[in-house]
C-alpha cells in the first residue's frame, strides 16, 4: 500500500484525485476529506492510501 499527501487547490486534488480513479492500476484503498493548510486560504491537503494492481505480465519479470 502506498499513502498520499497531496497539496493545491481544492480544483488541483479533485481533478488529480478523477484522473487516478480512472486509472485501471491504481485501487483507491481510502482517502480523508480535504485539510486547509495554516497560513494559507489558497492551498489545502489530502491523504489517500492506495494499492497498486500488479498485471500478470509484470509477476513474472
Amino acid at each position: 500500500m502506498i499513502k498520499l499527501r497531496v497539496q493545491g487547490t481544492k480544483h488541483n486534488i479533485h481533478q488529480f484525485y478523477k484522473t487516478i480513479a480512472k486509472c485501471p492500476e491504481i485501487k483507491i484503498m481510502q482517502v480523508s476529506e480535504i485539510y486547509s493548510n495554516k497560513g494559507t486560504n489558497r492551498y489545502f491537503r489530502w491523504y489517500a492510501d492506495i494499492q497498486i494492481i500488479e498485471s500478470k505480465e509484470n509477476e513474472n519479470e
